[in-house]
């Protein structure tokens, strides 16, 4: 059971291949170049320039010069360590994440300069990644084309910062934000705010060139100025909902002080805002999501079907605490009735969030299932796989865990206490010595979190 629920997984993983989904939304032929549901004549256009960001970004990137090849001017891919691939016609940068580092910062500032159109200054700096994304964006002209990837992730690899906040306040801001329990949401709104490329800012810099973003959604609900802190969306948030965000979690005292003085000046009106929906320079972009969790449970629930199970996708935005999550799923599997001798796999997507208290390794997904793994302890015939369908959990190199009824009392008997292991968000070293995890390395993809629970009625 627990291999068939890998398997699961990995089919929807499989059905959200970066690669894969660009060879159907981007096609040539001939002169005409179809984007999604636009189709743009290149005889419209001086320049084609590509701007990756996401954890997906270079397999996204690989796609686009599958079909563009020499035709694309210009271009660059900010991703993850560990997740690039060879490219021909744009240049790359690996960086971190989910803490941003220098070459996030370097990546950015790459971009940037391209955009500008400043190649002396590339040669003499030695910029990379980002800045060379803005350099690009700044250089496009209402003649030129520009394809924007984007996946989850890039809200941290694309790495920049207003004066007087430094990279160490940066990086300090994330590891908060990131462990208070604060969900994608409101996380992205205060990255947008500290940025001047997220929130709509890359739009303002390529307009007005033609802009074409197409998206892999790692966000509830699929909405566009979450995704990546929306680089080219419009966004409706104001510094003063930072402000109420850092309220919310208490981070007034644990915030770095340039960061909150950036913050206080934006909220009274000293630092301009993000640009809103409304404004005209989103009249030449145009933004497409191409990949979701939905599509990915979707591609699941038919190879569930494969196996003899009767597939159920029950949500694709579950959010909030990881034991509110639990207990969502426990309710939703008390609820299952028997249908004949078939059994029954229910498919879970989204994101929940973990607050972090101990002193352990693991991620929300290693977490999730050690504790569902206590709570279906010696019930019959049930597993439960958390994965994430990017391959990464955590700071580990686990995608996430597969549990059933046995695990915790077999982990007893071992001598392994998961209870300990919980309260200490010590998940990984836990599957380490039980057994359960799945591993898959660097999928190329990045959908959010998958839940694949089997159970023989």
């Amino acid at each position: 059971m627990k291999k068939i629920a890998e398997q699961i997984f990995l089919a929807g993983v499989n059905g959200v291949l970066p690669e894969k989904l660009m060879q159907s939304q981007v096609k040539l032929s001939g002169d005409l170049l179809q984007i999604a549901e636009k189709k743009f004549p290149l005889s419209r256009f001086r320049h084609i320039y590509v701007l990756a960001a996401g954890k997906a970004a270079a397999s996204m990137a690989k796609g686009a010069e599958t079909v563009l090849g020499n035709r694309i001017t210009n271009g660059h891919v900010v991703t993850k360590y560990g997740h690039g691939t060879d490219l021909k016609y744009l240049t790359l940068t690996e960086a971190g994440h989910p803490i941003p580092d220098t070459e996030g910062v370097k990546g950015t500032q790459k971009i940037v300069c391209i955009a500008l159109h400043r190649t002396a200054i590339i040669r003499f700096c030695g910029v990379k990644g980002t800045q060379k994304i803005v350099c690009i964006a700044r250089k496009a002209t209402e003649n030129d084309l520009v394809i924007c990837l984007i996946s989850g992730g890039a809200s941290a690899l694309m790495a920049d910062f207003p004066e007087g906040v430094t990279l160490n306040d940066l990086k300090r801001t994330n590891e908060l934000l990131i462990k208070c329990g604060a969900d994608i949401t409101e996380i992205n709104t205060v990255r947008k705010h500290l940025s001047k490329i997220k929130g709509g800012q890359l739009a303002r810099m390529l307009f007005p060139a033609t802009t074409v973003c197409l998206m892999l959604s790692d966000v509830i609900g699929d909405k566009l100025d979450v995704i990546a802190s929306g680089p080219t969306v419009g966004d409706s948030s104001s510094f003063a909902n930072t402000l109420a965000i850092i309220g919310k979690y208490s981070l007034q005292n644990s915030l770095p002080a340039p960061v909150l003085h950036y913050l206080h000046g934006g909220a009274d009106g000293s630092v301009p805002d993000t640009p809103k929906p409304d404004n005209p320079i989103f009249q030449n972009v145009h933004n497409y999501i191409i990949g979701s969790n939905g599509i990915a449970l979707e591609c699941a629930s038919r190879k569930a079907l494969e196996f003899g199970f009767k597939p159920l996708v029950v949500i694709n935005s579950l959010q909030g605490d990881v034991t509110e999550v639990a207990n969502f799923i426990l309710k939703t599997i008390e609820n299952q009735k028997p249908t004949g001798n078939k059994p029954v796999c229910l498919l879970f997507g989204g994101e929940p969030t973990v607050r972090v208290s101990g002193n352990g390794i693991g991620g929300r997904n290693q977490h999730l299932a050690l504790y569902l793994a206590t709570k279906i302890n010696r019930r019959k015939n049930i597993t439960v796989l958390c994965a994430g369908t990017d391959g990464t959990d955590g700071p580990t190199n686990a995608a996430g865990a597969v549990v059933d009824n046995e695990t915790a009392s077999k982990s007893v008997e071992k001598g392994v206490d998961p209870r300990h292991y919980l309260a200490n968000y010590d998940s990984y070293h836990f599957f380490q010595q039980v057994g359960g995890h799945i591993v898959t390395g660097n999928t190329g993809t990045n959908v959010m979190d998958m839940i694949v629970v089997l159970i023989k009625l």
